[in-house]
């Protein structure tokens, strides 16, 4: 029994001290123990790409990078820790060549430089022991340009009743450049533009430039260079509609639109233009007429307006008519002058009395028949604002707003009232039966506006 627990003591001691080994081994092969002389190994990495710094630069001074016997990949050995090495793999090894001060076509040696796209990693973590050469090749050449013109294949159709124009591109020729072999075979150069079936409105699409042989062939792209990658095409589709003429009736008290009766000649016109400005168009606005031009007399006879007929723009009018009448006369129209002592006034400054001099006034209305042979005096409210007289006294005629309490009926003239202004302590004077007083207390109305 005593034997056996002997075996497992020295079985568990043994591995113990394996494990210790091997730490040492590894703290010393990774960090080079007391030292820090790490061992270090090597690796070979085959066929890195080359990446190729400003070419778009190249493009710019009518130079273009030829495949051709450019270096385009490279062999490289390098050394580091073996934990280094262990974790790295060449998709994190970036080796590129600067073309930035490249000036002039032909064979030419560049210096290249290598780095990591790891960031556990710098130019010190490795170092270079072997590449399959020191400088890179590039053929540089020149660029062979051409200016094609370029067409629009349209696909697709146009709704019923609608019509299409003319496609417009943004770009009906571009420049390409390349190697003279490549551009040489180009024909023409066109984009397709699909308007799917049954098309209302205008379309306009961004569509890729495609290059053509002699033959119809598509040619590869890849190594021609174009001024523009995209060109935009536009197919204008119009449509013919009957627009309603219509003019806005700006209303007032006593001038309402239900009260009219009015035509428009021509009622419409025909107009063709872009299918999507005319979506959603039914009727063309000519103008605003205001109901307060249309006289009392206008009850009896029809008031002609003519109005130039303006077409919306991109639109045409197709039906040769260039102006319109409004013929509009009231169905229903009647004035009447009414007395009112329902006068008072507002805004008395402080400090100030007034005394009334205006018993009654006489206002002019107008509206329907029967809205003005309802109205009383009781219907009619004058009110004189005297917030601009705080420094004033004495006798004043003092504008007057007038307001009708009753009906749908408007107000005709400009009214004034005359009022008396007096310090706050001073007593009015005693009345007489003069002809001055009695004529003080008549109506005053100035500027009246003539139905």
């Amino acid at each position: 029994m005593e034997n056996e627990k002997t075996g497992r003591r020295r079985i568990v001691y043994l591995l113990l001290s394996i494990l210790v080994a091997c730490g040492i081994w590894l703290y010393a092969d990774l960090t080079g123990g007391p030292n820090n002389n790490p061992r270090t190994v090597s690796q070979q990495f085959e066929a890195i790409p080359i990446e190729f710094l400003y070419e778009s630069t190249l493009t710019d001074r009518g130079l273009m990078l030829v495949e051709e016997g450019t270096d385009l990949t490279i062999d490289l050995t390098l050394s580091g820790t073996r934990w280094d090495i262990s974790n790295l793999d060449r998709s994190k090894i970036r080796v590129t060549v600067s073309l930035f001060d490249v000036t002039s076509p032909g064979e030419q040696r560049i210096n290249w430089t290598i780095g990591y796209t790891d960031s556990r990693f710098n130019a010190t973590t490795f170092q270079r022991e072997k590449a399959s050469f020191s400088m890179a090749t590039v053929n540089i050449s020149e660029l062979y340009s051409r200016t094609i013109d370029v067409s629009c294949e349209l696909m697709g159709s146009v709704a019923d009743t609608y019509s299409a124009g003319q496609v417009q591109l943004s770009h009906t020729e571009v420049e390409v450049r390349g190697l003279q072999e490549d551009i040489n075979p180009i024909s023409y150069a066109k984009v397709t533009l699909d308007i799917g079936n049954s098309a209302v409105e205008t379309v306009s699409k961004d569509l890729e430039i495609q290059y053509y042989d002699k033959n119809g062939q598509l040619l590869d792209k890849a190594d021609i260079h174009s001024s523009v990658e995209n060109v935009r095409a536009t197919l204008p589709v119009f449509v013919t509609k009957e627009l309603q003429l219509v003019v806005n009736l700006v209303e007032s008290p006593g001038r309402r639109r239900k009260n009219t009766d009015y035509r428009i000649e021509p009622q419409t016109i025909a107009v063709t233009g872009d299918a999507t400005r005319l979506k959603n168009v039914e009727t063309l606005r000519l103008d605003n007429y205001d109901l307060a031009e249309l006289g009392t007399e206008a009850s009896e006879n029809y008031t002609t307006t003519n109005y130039p007929i303006i077409m919306p723009e991109g639109c045409t009018n197709v039906s040769g008519v260039t102006r319109a009448a409004l013929r509009i006369r009231f169905k229903d129209l009647s004035s009447a002058t009414i007395n009112t002592e329902n006068i008072s006034w507002q805004n008395l400054p402080e400090g100030k009395r007034v005394e009334l001099l205006t018993d009654s006034l006489a206002v002019k209305v107008f509206g329907t028949e029967a809205d003005v042979s309802a109205l009383t005096g009781e219907d009619i409210a004058v009110t004189a604002d005297l917030s601009d007289y705080s420094a004033a006294s004495g006798t004043y005629s003092v504008p007057a707003e007038v307001v009708v309490n009753k009906g749908d009926v408007g107000i005709s003239g400009v009214y004034q009232i005359q009022v008396t202004i007096r310090e706050g302590g001073e007593e009015p004077p005693p009345e007489e039966d003069s002809p001055e007083d009695m004529t003080a207390g008549a109506s005053v109305e100035t500027g009246e506006i003539t139905e």
